[in-house]
């Protein structure tokens, strides 16, 4: 199962195909998808209620990407007192990554924020990351992807990863015993406000050391057949290719089973040398109906598709354990927060979900639903990962009926 954002929503006219049902023709950002008509859904009609301004005013994009998996509202600030939800990636991670050597996997191809103002008085934590462990906890994605692969499969050539990763692993419990010490050290010097902040950050090193050493019980490292990256490219197309690429080899090899792909920040005005487009992202999403404009976002959002049609291919070459494909046995959300860019909307969400999650869903069709919150399908998806007992997430309301 894993969650792929992309940013600033879509130009409209040309995500939706025509038609629904098994009887539809994908649009013009679709076409990248076309070899994969049969193993995914158009998904229409999902909302993100608690993206809505509200009494909050604005800063929807920050309250896109911190909504998107959680379904919760993020309360307005850019302080240290965030709040908003827990994610389903990690909803499903507390019920089932314990089959894998990583619970999930975060990774991101933008730049890495944990504090700070971003958006009209939200903190940047919420508009830099989509995956939150507790309510106040966001999942802090890796954008550098040797340092991925090297966290996956160790460091150095083949025959040197698996003692080399034995020896990182050494080194991170002596640094997690020293900064458990060192903190405890300062209970007695804090205020009440400031025992609760330094009781989250021991949590969080605790829930570390316990990954570490959950790693450490499953034997012998992978060794896949590629080759360590050697860090962020300049190209942004060969990033988003290279975190694609190890999201498949952790899938691949049964490293975890939950990914997030972050692929920007909602608000991103990242320009596109690449397909010929010097103006921003950002700038180009409030068109205001300029058909220029249009046209650019129409070109940029192909331009995410053919990379995300690229990792579908890689997952449709990769074998699983039962021999069918691992994107059979996946389920794969690409999507964004914010609907239309230039208007801010959150109802009608660009959705598709690539994969037939085993064979339990209904690939092959466009399909729209009356105004549903997002986390109904979530809630499916974590029901068919073998979650039980979570009656809702976030905002849900039941499984996505037809799913």
């Amino acid at each position: 199962m894993a969650f792929v954002y992309f940013p600033n929503g879509a130009n409209q006219e040309n995500w939706w195909p025509a038609g629904e049902g098994s009887d539809f023709s994908l649009g013009r950002t679709m076409q990248p998808l076309a070899a994969f008509r049969r193993q995914l859904q158009v998904v229409g009609g999902l909302d993100l209620h608690e993206a809505e301004p509200g009494n909050d005013g604005g800063g929807d994009h920050a309250r896109a990407n911190a909504t998107f998996l959680t379904g919760a509202r993020a309360r307005k600030t850019d302080g240290s007192d965030i709040h908003v939800g827990v994610s389903v990636d990690q909803v499903a991670a507390k019920h089932v990554g314990h089959v894998t050597r990583f619970p999930s996997l975060e990774l991101s191809c933008d730049s890495v924020h944990k504090a700070g103002h971003c958006d009209t008085g939200y903190s940047c934590a919420y508009q830099y990351n989509i995956s939150w462990q507790s309510p106040t906890t966001p999942m802090t994605p890796e954008p550098n992807p040797r340092l991925v692969f090297e966290r996956l499969f160790g460091s150095g050539p083949p025959e040197e990863r698996q003692r080399n990763y034995e020896a990182r692993l050494r080194t991170q419990k002596s640094l997690l015993d020293f900064v458990l010490d060192d903190a405890r050290s300062l209970q007695g010097e804090l205020n009440a406000r400031d025992k609760d902040k330094l009781d989250e950050y021991l949590t969080s090193v605790r829930e570390i050391e316990m990954r570490l050493q959950h790693a450490k019980g499953f034997g012998p490292l992978p060794k896949p057949a590629a080759s360590a990256p050697s860090g962020i490219p300049g190209d942004y197309g060969q990033h988003m290719d290279l975190m694609y690429d190890l999201l498949a080899l952790a899938f691949q090899t049964d490293s975890t089973r939950i990914g997030t792909l972050l692929l920007a920040g909602d608000g991103t005005n990242r320009a596109f040398p690449e397909i010929g487009i010097a103006e921003g992202h950002h700038y180009c999403s409030h068109h205001r109906g300029n058909a220029d404009l249009k046209e650019k976002v129409a070109r940029i959002d192909a331009f995410y598709m053919q990379r995300f049609a690229r990792f579908l291919g890689k997952l449709e070459a990769m074998k699983d354990a039962d021999g069918k494909s691992v994107l059979h046995n996946s389920m794969i959300v690409y999507g964004c927060g914010n609907s239309d860019g230039n208007k801010h909307t959150h109802t009608n969400l660009p959705v598709v979900l690539a994969g037939a999650g085993g064979g339990t869903l209904t690939t092959g069709r466009s399909v729209h639903y009356d105004s549903t919150p997002m986390t109904n399908l979530y809630l499916s998806m974590a029901n068919r990962m073998g979650v039980s007992g979570v009656p809702r997430i976030g905002d849900s309301t039941g499984v996505l009926a037809g799913a």
